[in-house]
C-alpha cells in the first residue's frame, strides 16, 4: 500500500498532520452543514448504489413495516422503514471511532469512513478494529516524525493510526508480559502486506531505539525487513485488484527480551496457492520469482542466472508462467531481482543454497514446456526429445537428474502389484498432470524451506526471547463469481477468525462492563458463528466427508456432492445453490459474511494432491542438487535397492496427508497461538477497482466491511452500550440540561441521575459506570438534540441582547433628535405666534438690559476706593517722615563711628600678622594644591586609563552589571521566593505544627500500639501456642471427627436401619391399628350376631321346649295311632325332626364356622393355601357327593337304623344344645377374652395411640430430633459442619484471626508502614523544610553577602561620589579640567543614561515576568491551600480511620479473648459431648440390638400366628366343608357324631392352639409393646439429652455467630476502613505528587515579588483565620460524623440482631416446614396404606360374594340332595 513517502536523503519529514486529524477549517465547515435532528436521515441511492441524505416527511422509523416519505432535494421517495438510517449530529462528522456514533446504520458507518477517506485520513477506529483505507497515493504517514508522536503513547491519546495498534500491542507485552498478535486481514489489493510491513518496521525501530544501520554488519532489523523481498517474490503475484498480492497467509512473530530489546522473529506460512504455478487468468500473473529469473541484472549473479538455470530470455517459452499478464506497470523484475539478491545475502543464504533454489524455481519454469506425444493404439505417452537444449533436458539439468530417466519415470511409473513391481502406462494427459503436480509440489517445497530458512537465520540465538509481537497477514474473506476449494479454505479461516474476534469482544465488553460495575446480560458473541463452524468441523461436517472421499480411489466430485448434501443438506446453514454468476455451483453456506455459492469441481484433486512417487524416488536417489534431496527427505518415494523392485507406481505425495487434514492442523495450531495472545485487529480495505485516489465505490466497500467483520463488530457493539464518555465530559458538556441538578450532589452518579431523571431520560437507555456513562446506540442525539435547543436558544438570546445593545445608541440618538425637532418646532410656533405681540416686542428690545451695572452705585464704590487710596498715602507721608528722623541719627552715629575707627588704627599690626598667618596657611594650602593637583593630574591620568579600562571592559561590566542585575533579579527572586518559603515554611510550620501533634497522637498512639503490640505479641506468642495447641487439639479432633464421622457413618447406618425398623414399626403398627379397627367392627359385627345367636338360641329353645312337648304329643299320638301309622311315619317324621334339628346344628355351626372363617379371613387374610384348600375342598365336595350317593343308596338300610337312633339323636342333640350352650359360654369367654382383648386392644390402641402421641411427640420429638438430628447434623453438620465449620472456622477463624492477626499485623505494619510512611514523608517534608531552610539559609547567607557587597559597593559608591564632589569642586576651580570633565562626563552620562534606559527597559521587561510569576504563584498558592486544605481533611479522615482502626482493633482483640475463652469452652463441650455421644452411641448400639432382638421374636410371633391362623383357615375350612357335607346328609346320625365329636375335638385342640398363640402373640405384643416402652423412654432420655445438648448448642452456637457476625462486621468495617485508609492513603501519596510537582513548578518559578506576598499576607492572615474557622466548623462536623456513625454502628447491631432472628425465624420456619413435609409423607404413607387396605378389602369383599356363591351352590346342591333323598326314601318305602 503506498501510504509512505520516498525521501530524499537529508530532507526533513514532512508535517503529517492534515493526514490525521481534521483542520480548524475543516471541522468549522462541517458545524455548519445544515441538519435537522428529527428529519436528517440516510436512504438508499439506487444510481451510485451508495446512499444520499434527504428529510423524512412522514413515517415512523421505530417500525420497520412502516412507509416513510422522505425529500431529496425537489424528489420523494417512498421506502420502508428499514431502509431508512438516522444522521448522525455534525459533532460526529468524520468521527474517530465509529462505535461512537450514536446512529450505527451502515450508512452513517460508509458516510464516516468516506468523508474522512476523502479528507486524506485512512485510518479510523471501529471498536477493536483499525480500518486502513488504501489511498494509492504516498502520503507521509510512515516516517521517524510520525513515529515519535506514537512512541510511548496510549490509543486514545493520539488519532488514529496503524503505529497506535502496534504501540498498544508492544507496550501491553512489555507490561503485562503476554503474547500479542496483529491479525490483518483484507481483499487482495488493500493493503495487508504494506501494513504488515510497516507494522515490522515499526517494532523494529521502536525496539531497537532508531532505524539507522550499522555499516558493515547487518542487524537483526534489517534481517526481518530483508524477509520481505524473498518472500514477496516466492509469495506474491499480480492479480485482478493488486498488482502485488499476497497468495499466502503469514504469520510473523516478532521475538523480544524481557526489556524489549528485538531478540529475532519467525515465519508461519499458511495456504500458499498452488494452482497458480500452473495456470493463471488472462489479467494475472505468476509468482514474481518467475519473471525476476530472465531480467538482465540476473546475469551479474555468478556466471550468469539464465546461464545457471537453462532459461531463456523470453518469457513466452514457459508455457506455465506467460498464461496471462507477463510484465506488471507497477513493478520492476530488475529492481525487484536486485532486492532479492541482497535478501538472500543479508539473510545469509551461502551460494550453493541460493543457487539451489534458482535452479530450481527455473525447472518448475521449464515444466510446462515438456510434452507428450502418443504412441501406438494404447495411448502410451511418449517424450522423442530429451536432449539438453529441449526442455526435458532443461529440466532435468535444473534438477540434477537424468533426463531419459525422468522421462520414463513420468511414462512409465512403478505401481506395485501383490510383491512384484510393474510398469504401468501412462496417457498423455496423466503424464502432463504428473509433470505440474511436480512442478506445484517443488515450488511449495521450495516456498516452505525459505520460511525455515528465514527463521533459522532470523533468531538471535544470544538473545533470551521473552514474549513476541506477531503479525497474522491472511487474506479476507472471499465471494467470487466462481468460488472453489481456495475460496472454502480461506473462508473457514476467516469464519474461525470472527468467531475469534467476536469471542474476544465479549471479552473485552465483559472486562469493562464489569470494570465498570454495569448490569449486563452475558451473551457470548462467539456463539452466533457456532452453526458454520460445527458444520465444517462435526464428525460427518465438510472436512471429514472430503478427506474421507479423498480416501476412495473411486470416488468422484458426484459422489462428494451427494454425500454432502445427504449429510448436511438438513442443516439451516447447508443451503442450496443460488449463484447467479456460477450456474454450476453444487451447495451454498451461510457464512457471517453472507451466502457463498461454491463449486466441488476437482476439489478431490485439489485436496489429494499427488505426485508421481517414481520420479521422486528419482529425486531422492540421483540428483545432483542437493537441495532437491533435502526437500524430499521426508516423502518414502520408491526404494530401488533390489532389482526385481524395478516398477513404477504413481501415489500421493506428502505421505498420506492431504491438504485439508494438513490445513486443519496448522489452523488449529493458528487458532490455539491467536487465543494464547492479546489479539489486535487491522482491516484493510479497497476503496475503488480502478486505483484511484479519493474515489469511492460504494457497493465495494460496504461488501468489504461485510466480509471484514466490521459491521458484525458493530452489530455486535449495538447490542451493549457502545457510546461511552467520561462523567468529566459528560458534565461539561451536558450540564447546562440541569446545572442545579448536576450540582446538587458530588456523587457523579447520584448528579447524573437527577440529570436524567429531570430530562425524562430513560434509564434502560442508559448505563452508569465507576467512570464512564454507558449509552445504548442513539440514545446520545436524544441530549445532542436537547443540548442543541438550548445552545440555540441561548445563542439566540445572544444575539438579541448584542443586537439591542448595538441599535439602542442609534434608537437613543435618534429618539434625541427626535425630541429636539420638537422643542425646535414648538419654540418657532411660539416665536411666530408671538412676534406681532406688543408686550414681547418690549421684551425683546429691553432683554439686552437685563444685567446692565448702576453708575451711582459705581461712584459710590469709585468714591470708597480714592478714600481708601489717600489713607494710605497719607500714611507713607507718615512713614518717609519718620524715616527721615531716623536717618539723621543714623548719621550722627556714623561720625561718632568714624571717629572711633580713627582712634583704633594702631591695632592694625595685629590684623598684619592675622594675614602674615594666612598667607602662610595659604602657601601651605597652595603646596597642598599644587601637591593635589598633582595627584589630580595623576589620578586624572589614571581616570584616563580607568575609563579607558572601563571602555575596555565596557562589555565586561555589561555582562557583570547583567549579571548584577540577574543576581538582583535572583535576589529578588530569591526574596520573593524567601517570602514565599517563609510563608510556606509558616504554613509548613504549621502543618508541622499539626503534624508534630499529630506525631505526638501517633508516638501515644504508638506506645499504646507498641503496648498493644506487645501485647498482640504476646497475645500472638499465646495465641501461636493456642495455635499449636489448637493443632495438637485440631490433629486429635480430626481424630475423633474421623472417629466421630464413622460412628456418624454407623449412626447414620444404624439410624437408617432404626428408620427402617420405624417404618416398618410404624407399617405394623398402622396394620395393627388398621387390624385393631377392623377387630373392633368385627368385634361390633360378633357382638351383632351374638345378640342375634342368643335371639335365636332363646327362640331355638322355645322351639325346643315346643318341639319336645310336640315329641312328646308326637309319642303320644304314635302310640295311639302304632295300628294307623308305622314306625315309618315316626321315623319319618323324628328324621324330619332331627334333620330340622341338625339343619339348624348345621345353620348355626355353618354360621359360627363363617363368622370364624371371617374371623380368621380378617385376621389372616386369602393366601394361595386357601386356594389349594378350596381345590382340596371341591375335591373333597366331589367325593362327598359321591359319598352321598353312596349314602342315599345306604340310606334305606340307614332309615331302620334312624328310627333306633331317634332317641339317641335327642339326646345328642340334647348334648348338642348342652354343647351349644358350652360353646356359648365359650363364645361369652372368648366374647370376654374378645372383650379384653378389645379392651387391651383398646388400651393397646390408646397405649398405641399414646405411644403413638408419645411416636408422634417423639416422632416430632425424632422429627424435632431429626430437625435436632438435621439440626444436630446440621448441627452435627452445622456442628460438624460448625465443627466442620466451627473446626474450619475455628481453623477458618484461626486462619481468619491469624490473618487478622495478621491483617491486624498487616494493618499495624500498614499502620506502621503510613506512620513510617507519614513520618517518612513528615521526614521528607522535614527533610524538605530543613533543605529550604538550608537553602534559604545559604540564600539568606548568600543575600547578606550580597547585601555586604552591594553595601560595599554603595559605600565604594558613596565614596566615589564624594571624591567626585571633591574633584568637582577641583574642577570648578580648574575651569580647564572642568570643561574637559564636563565633556567626559556628559558622554559618559549619555551612555549610562542609555544604560540605565536598558536596564530600565529590563526592569520593566523583568517586572511584567515578575508580575506574571506572581498571578502564577498566587495561582499556584491557591492550589498548594487548596492541596493543604485537602491534605488536612483526609489527614483529619485518616485520624478518624486510625481511631476506628484502633477501637476496631481493641475490640477484635477483647473478642479474640473472649473467643479464646469460648474455644476453651467449646474444647471442654466437645469432649463433654464427644464422651456423651460415645455413652449415646453406646446405649444406642445396644438398644437397637435389643431392638433387633425384639424385632425378630415379634416377627417370629407374626410368622406363628400368621401360620396358626392359616391352619385355623384351613381347619375352619374344613369344618365348613365337613359341616357341608353334614347338612348334605346321607349319613348316619352315628358318623355325624363322631365328624362333630372329631370336629369338636379339632376346634378344641384348635382353640387350645389359637389361645396358644394368641396368648403368646399377646406375650409377644406385650414383649413389643414393652420394648416400644424402653425403646421411647430411651429415646426421650436420648432427646432430652440430645435437646439439653441441642439448646447448649444453639445457646453457644447463636453467642458464636453474634460473636462471628460482630467479627464479620467489624472484620468488613475494619476492611473498609482499611480500603478507605489505603484510598486515602492513595490520595494522599496523588496529592504529595501533585504537591511534589507544586513545589517543583513553585521551585522552577522563582521569581515573586516580595512586596505583592506582603499585600497577600494579610489576606492569607484572614484565609488562615476563615481556615481555623472552618477546621473548627469541621472538628464539629467531625464530632457530629463520630456521633452518627456510632450511632449508625448501634443500628448496624441493631440490624446485626435483627438479621440473626430473622434468620433463627428461618430455620425455624425450615423445621417447620420439614415437619410439614414429613407430615405430607405420613398423611401420604397413610392414604397408601389406606388404598392398600381398600385393595385388600376389595379382595375379601369378592372372595367374599365368591364364598356366599359357593355356599348357596352347595346349598343348592344341599337342597338338591335332599329331594334326591326324599325320592330315595319314598323309593324305598314302596
Amino acid at each position: 500500500m503506498p501510504g509512505h513517502i520516498k525521501l530524499v536523503k537529508g530532507a526533513v519529514d514532512p508535517d503529517p498532520t492534515e493526514f490525521l486529524v481534521p483542520s480548524m477549517e475543516v471541522k468549522r465547515a462541517d458545524q455548519a452543514k445544515p441538519y435537522d435532528a428529527k428529519k436528517s436521515v440516510w436512504i438508499p441511492d439506487e444510481k451510485t448504489h451508495g446512499y444520499k441524505e434527504g428529510l423524512i416527511e412522514s413515517g415512523d422509523l421505530e417500525d420497520p413495516a412502516s412507509k416513510c416519505v422522505v425529500a431529496v432535494g425537489h424528489e420523494k421517495f417512498t421506502l420502508k422503514a428499514a431502509q431508512v438510517g438516522k444522521v448522525n449530529p455534525p459533532k460526529f462528522e468524520k468521527c474517530e471511532d465509529m462505535v461512537n456514533l450514536t446512529f450505527l446504520n451502515d450508512a452513517s458507518v460508509f458516510w464516516n469512513l468516506k468523508t474522512r477517506y476523502q479528507a486524506k485520513m485512512i485510518h479510523t477506529y471501529s471498536g477493536l478494529f483499525v480500518v486502513v483505507v488504501n489511498p494509492y497515493k504516498r502520503y507521509p504517514l510512515y516516517t521517524h516524525r510520525v513515529c515519535k508522536i506514537y512512541l510511548g503513547k496510549r490509543r486514545n491519546e493520539a488519532p488514529p493510526h496503524l503505529w497506535a495498534i502496534a504501540e498498544g500491542a508492544y507496550r501491553n507485552m512489555l507490561a503485562n508480559k503476554k503474547d500479542n498478535a496483529m491479525l490483518i486481514t483484507g481483499e487482495s489489493g488493500a493493503g495487508k502486506t504494506e501494513n504488515t510491513k510497516k507494522v515490522i518496521t515499526y517494532l523494529a525501530m521502536v525496539a531497537t531505539g532508531s532505524g539507522k544501520k550499522v555499516e558493515k554488519k547487518v542487524s537483526l532489523e534489517d534481517q526481518i525487513v530483508a524477509t520481505n523481498p524473498i518472500l514477496e517474490s516466492y509469495g506474491n503475484a499480480k492479480t485482478a485488484r493488486n498488482d502485488n498480492s499476497s497468495r499466502f497467509g503469514k504469520f510473523i512473530r516478532i521475538h523480544f527480551t524481557q526489556s524489549g530489546k528485538l531478540a529475532g522473529c519467525d515465519i508461519v506460512s499458511y495456504l500458499l496457492e498452488k494452482s497458480r504455478i500452473t495456470e493463471q487468468q488472462a489479467v494475472e500473473r505468476s509468482y514474481h520469482i518467475f519473471y525476476q529469473l530472465l531480467q538482465p541484472y540476473g546475469d551479474g549473479i555468478g556466471s550468469g542466472l539464465k546461464n545457471m538455470c537453462h532459461l531463456s530470455s523470453d518469457i513466452y517459452d514457459y508455457i506455465y508462467v506467460s498464461q496471462g499478464k507477463t510484465a506488471v506497470a507497477s513493478i520492476d523484475d530488475n529492481e525487484e531481482l536486485e532486492y532479492t539478491e541482497d535478501a538472500f545475502n543479508v539473510l545469509g543464504f551461502n551460494e550453493e543454497e541460493k543457487f539451489g533454489c534458482y535452479m530450481l524455481t527455473a525447472g518448475v519454469m521449464s515444466c510446462g514446456g515438456v510434452e507428450f506425444k502418443t504412441k501406438g493404439r494404447d495411448d502410451q505417452a511418449e517424450c522423442e526429445d530429451v536432449g539438453p537444449e529441449s526442455f526435458p533436458g532443461k529440466v532435468a539439468g535444473s534438477f540434477g537428474i537424468n533426463a531419459a530417466a525422468m522421462i520414463k519415470a513420468f511414462c512409465k511409473p512403478r505401481i506395485k502389484v501383490g510383491t512384484e513391481w510393474v510398469t504401468k502406462g501412462q496417457t498423455c494427459e496423466q503424464a502432463t498432470g504428473s509433470v505440474g503436480g511436480i512442478g506445484r509440489a517443488i515450488f511449495d517445497r521450495v516456498f516452505k524451506w525459505l520460511i525455515e530458512k528465514c527463521n533459522d537465520t532470523l533468531i538471535d540465538p544470544t538473545l533470551k526471547k521473552a514474549n513476541f509481537c506477531a503479525v497474522l497477514d491472511i487474506a479476507g474473506f472471499e465471494i467470487f463469481e466462481y468460488n472453489g476449494f481456495e475460496q472454502i479454505s480461506i473462508n473457514f479461516v476467516n469464519e474461525k477468525l470472527q468467531q475469534f474476534f467476536n469471542h474476544h469482544m465479549f471479552v473485552v465488553e465483559q472486562e469493562e462492563y464489569v470494570k465498570e460495575g454495569i448490569d449486563w446480560v452475558m451473551v457470548d458473541f462467539g456463539m452466533d458463528l457456532a452453526a458454520a463452524i460445527i458444520m465444517f468441523e462435526k464428525p460427518m461436517g465438510i472436512w471429514a466427508i472430503l478427506e474421507e472421499e479423498s480416501l476412495f480411489p473411486k470416488a468422484t466430485d458426484k459422489s462428494f456432492e451427494e454425500k454432502l448434501k445427504a449429510a448436511l443438506g438438513k442443516l439451516p446453514v447447508f443451503l442450496k445453490p443460488a449463484s447467479k454468476t456460477d450456474k454450476n455451483a453444487h451447495f451454498g453456506v451461510s457464512h457471517y459474511a453472507g451466502v457463498v455459492n461454491y463449486n466441488v469441481t476437482s476439489w478431490l484433486e485439489k485436496n489429494k494432491d499427488p505426485v508421481n512417487e517414481t520420479v521422486v524416488e528419482l529425486f531422492k536417489s540421483t540428483s545432483k542438487c542437493q537441495l532437491l534431496v533435502h526437500l524430499w527427505r521426508e516423502h518414502p518415494g520408491q526404494p530401488t535397492t533390489a532389482p526385481k523392485d524395478d516398477g513404477k507406481k504413481k501415489k500421493k505425495g506428502g505421505g498420506g496427508k492431504t491438504v485439508s487434514s494438513v490445513y486443519l492442523v496448522s489452523l488449529a495450531e493458528l487458532m490455539t497461538t491467536l487465543y494464547s495472545c492479546e489479539p489486535h485487529f487491522v482491516r484493510c480495505l479497497v476503496p475503488n477497482n480502478h486505483k484511484k485516489p479519493g474515489d469511492v465505490e460504494p457497493p465495494l466497500i460496504m461488501h468489504q466491511l461485510t466480509c471484514n467483520g466490521v459491521l458484525e463488530g458493530i452489530r455486535i457493539c449495538m447490542r451493549g452500550f457502545p457510546n461511552r464518555m467520561p462523567y468529566a465530559d459528560f458534565k461539561m458538556r451536558y450540564a447546562c440540561l440541569g446545572a442545579a441538578e448536576i450540582a446538587s450532589s458530588s456523587d457523579n452518579k447520584t448528579a447524573v441521575y437527577a440529570l436524567m431523571d429531570k430530562i425524562a431520560f430513560d434509564r434502560e437507555r442508559y448505563r452508569l459506570g465507576h467512570t464512564l456513562v454507558f449509552f445504548r446506540a442513539g440514545a446520545l442525539a436524544g441530549l445532542e438534540e436537547g443540548r442543541d435547543e438550548l445552545v440555540i436558544k441561548w445563542v439566540r438570546f445572544i444575539q438579541g441582547e448584542v443586537f439591542k445593545r448595538v441599535r439602542s445608541r442609534v434608537y437613543e440618538k435618534k429618539r434625541d433628535q427626535r425630541e429636539l425637532i420638537k422643542v425646535a418646532q414648538r419654540n418657532f410656533r411660539k416665536f411666530l405666534s408671538m412676534r406681532d405681540w406688543g408686550w414681547f416686542v418690549i421684551i425683546q428690545k429691553t432683554r439686552g438690559m437685563i444685567g446692565m451695572p448702576n453708575p451711582e452705585e459705581e461712584l459710590r464704590l469709585l468714591e470708597e476706593k480714592a478714600n481708601a487710596t489717600y489713607g494710605e498715602y497719607k500714611a507713607a507721608l507718615d512713614v518717609t517722615a519718620d524715616l527721615e528722623s531716623q536717618m539723621g541719627a543714623l548719621k550722627d552715629d556714623i561720625g561718632a563711628m568714624s571717629k572711633q575707627l580713627n582712634e583704633e588704627q594702631g591695632n592694625v599690626s595685629v590684623y598684619t600678622d592675622r594675614q602674615a598667618k594666612a598667607l602662610t596657611i595659604k602657601a601651605e594650602a597652595e603646596c597642598e594644591l599644587s601637591k593635589q593637583q598633582a595627584i589630580l593630574v595623576s589620578e586624572e591620568a589614571s581616570r584616563v586609563e580607568l575609563a579607558g579600562e572601563v571602555k575596555a571592559h565596557a562589555g565586561s561590566i555589561g555582562a557583570v552589571k547583567k549579571d548584577i542585575d540577574d543576581i538582583e533579579l535572583t535576589i529578588t527572586k530569591v526574596e520573593q521566593e524567601k517570602g514565599n518559603r517563609d510563608h510556606t515554611i509558616k504554613v509548613l510550620q504549621d502543618e508541622v505544627g499539626e503534624q508534630d501533634e499529630v506525631i505526638n497522637k501517633l508516638n501515644k498512639e504508638k506506645k499504646h500500639l507498641s503496648g498493644t503490640q506487645a501485647k498482640s505479641s504476646e497475645d500472638l506468642a499465646s495465641a501461636e501456642e493456642k495455635v499449636a495447641h489448637l493443632s495438637q487439639v485440631k490433629a486429635q479432633l480430626e481424630s475423633t471427627l474421623d472417629q466421630l464421622e464413622g460412628g456418624l457413618d454407623k449412626e447414620k447406618k444404624s439410624r437408617a436401619n432404626l428408620e427402617k425398623a420405624k417404618r416398618k414399626v410404624e407399617g405394623d403398627l398402622k396394620m395393627a391399628q388398621d387390624a385393631v379397627a377392623d377387630l373392633e367392627r368385627a368385634k361390633r359385627e360378633v357382638e351383632g350376631v351374638i345378640a342375634n345367636k342368643e335371639k335365636n338360641n332363646q327362640l331355638l329353645s322355645a322351639k325346643l321346649d315346643d318341639e319336645q312337648s310336640l315329641v312328646a304329643k308326637a309319642q303320644k299320638n304314635i302310640k295311639e295311632l302304632q295300628g294307623r301309622v308305622e314306625g315309618a311315619e315316626e321315623e319319618l317324621e323324628a328324621e324330619r325332626q332331627a334333620r330340622a334339628q341338625a339343619e339348624r346344628q348345621r345353620s348355626d355351626l355353618a354360621r359360627e364356622i363363617d363368622q370364624l372363617g371371617e374371623r380368621l379371613d380378617e385376621a389372616g387374610g386369602a393366601t394361595v393355601a386357601q386356594v389349594e384348600l378350596n381345590k382340596k375342598r371341591e375335591s373333597e365336595i366331589v367325593k362327598l357327593r359321591k359319598d352321598v350317593e353312596e349314602t342315599n343308596i345306604s340310606s334305606e338300610s340307614v332309615l331302620s337304623n334312624m328310627k333306633r337312633k331317634q332317641g339317641d339323636a335327642v339326646a345328642e342333640m340334647t348334648e348338642q344344645i348342652d354343647a351349644l350352650q358350652k360353646m356359648k359360654a365359650k363364645i361369652d369367654k372368648d366374647k370376654t377374652i374378645i372383650m379384653s382383648e378389645i379392651a387391651d386392644a383398646r388400651a393397646a390402641t390408646d397405649e398405641v395411640l399414646r405411644a403413638q402421641a408419645s411416636q408422634d411427640k417423639s416422632n416430632k420429638a425424632l422429627l424435632d430430633a431429626l430437625n435436632a438430628t438435621n439440626k444436630k447434623v446440621d448441627a452435627a453438620n452445622l456442628t460438624l459442619g460448625d465443627y466442620g465449620m466451627s473446626k474450619n472456622k475455628i481453623a477458618n477463624e484461626n486462619s481468619e484471626l491469624l490473618r487478622i492477626v495478621g491483617d491486624l499485623d498487616n494493618n499495624l505494619n500498614m499502620v506502621a508502614k503510613s506512620k513510617s510512611a507519614l513520618g517518612a514523608q513528615l521526614n521528607d517534608v522535614k527533610a524538605l523544610c530543613d533543605n529550604e531552610a538550608r537553602e534559604r539559609q545559604l540564600l539568606l547567607g548568600k543575600f547578606r553577602n550580597l547585601e555586604h557587597e552591594v553595601d560595599g559597593a554603595k559605600e565604594a559608591l558613596d565614596e566615589e561620589a564624594a571624591g567626585r564632589e571633591n574633584i568637582l569642586r577641583l574642577v570648578a576651580k580648574a575651569e580647564g579640567d572642568a570643561a574637559l570633565l564636563r565633556q567626559k562626563y556628559e558622554v559618559e552620562a549619555v551612555a549610562k543614561g542609555e544604560e540605565l534606559e536598558m536596564t530600565k527597559m529590563k526592569l520593566t521587561a523583568r517586572n511584567t515576568e515578575a508580575e506574571a510569576t506572581i498571578d502564577n504563584l498566587n495561582a499556584k498558592l491557591t492550589q498548594v491551600e487548596k492541596a493543604k486544605g485537602k491534605i488536612q481533611g483526609e489527614m483529619n479522615e485518616m485520624t478518624v480511620c486510625l481511631d476506628q482502626a484502633q477501637v476496631v482493633n481493641a475490640t477484635m482483640e477483647r473478642k479474640a479473648k473472649a473467643f479464646d475463652k469460648t474455644i476453651t469452652e467449646m474444647k471442654g463441650k466437645v469432649d463433654r459431648l464427644s464422651f456423651e455421644l460415645d455413652v449415646s452411641q453406646k446405649e444406642t448400639r445396644n438398644i437397637s440390638s435389643e431392638l433387633f432382638k425384639v424385632k425378630s421374636a415379634y416377627e417370629e410371633t407374626v410368622l406363628q400366628l400368621e401360620e396358626v391362623r392359616r391352619e385355623n383357615k384351613t381347619l375352619s375350612n374344613e369344618i365348613g366343608d365337613i359341616m357341608d357335607q353334614i347338612g348334605e346328609g346321607g349319613r348316619t346320625i352315628h358318623e355325624i357324631d363322631k365328624i362333630r365329636k372329631r370336629l369338636e375335638n379339632e376346634k378344641l385342640e384348635l382353640q387350645a392352639a389359637l389361645e396358644e398363640a394368641e396368648s403368646a402373640l399377646e406375650q409377644e405384643e406385650n414383649k413389643v409393646l414393652r420394648s416400644q416402652l424402653e425403646l421411647s423412654q430411651v429415646k426421650q432420655e436420648i432427646e432430652r439429652r440430645i435437646k439439653e445438648k441441642e439448646e447448649e448448642f444453639e445457646g453457644l452456637r447463636k453467642t458464636y455467630q453474634r460473636a462471628i457476625e460482630s467479627m464479620q462486621a467489624s472484620l468488613e468495617n475494619e476492611t473498609k476502613a482499611k480500603g478507605e485508609a489505603l484510598r486515602h492513603k492513595k490520595k494522599l501519596e496523588a496529592d504529595l505528587n501533585e504537591l511534589d510537582i507544586a513545589l517543583e513548578h513553585a521551585n522552577g518559578a522563582n521569581a515573586e515579588a516580595q512586596q505583592t506576598i506582603k499585600k497577600y499576607q494579610g489576606h492569607i492572615k484572614e484565609s488562615q483565620l476563615a481556615l481555623e474557622q472552618e477546621q473548627q466548623h469541621r472538628d464539629k462536623a467531625r464530632e457530629q460524623l463520630i456521633q452518627a456513625e456510632r450511632r449508625s454502628h448501634a443500628v448496624r447491631n441493631e440490624l446485626e440482631e435483627t438479621k440473626t432472628q430473622l434468620e433463627h425465624a428461618d430455620r425455624q420456619r425450615r423445621s417447620a416446614e420439614q415437619e410439614l413435609s414429613d407430615v405430607m409423607e405420613q398423611v401420604a404413607d397413610c392414604t397408601l396404606q389406606n388404598q392398600s387396605l381398600q385393595s385388600s378389602k376389595r379382595k375379601l369383599d369378592s372372595e367374599m360374594q365368591t364364598m356366599h356363591a359357593d355356599l348357596e351352590e352347595m346349598l343348592n346342591e344341599s337342597r338338591i340332595a335332599e329331594e334326591k333323598a326324599k325320592k330315595s326314601m319314598i323309593d324305598a318305602a314302596r
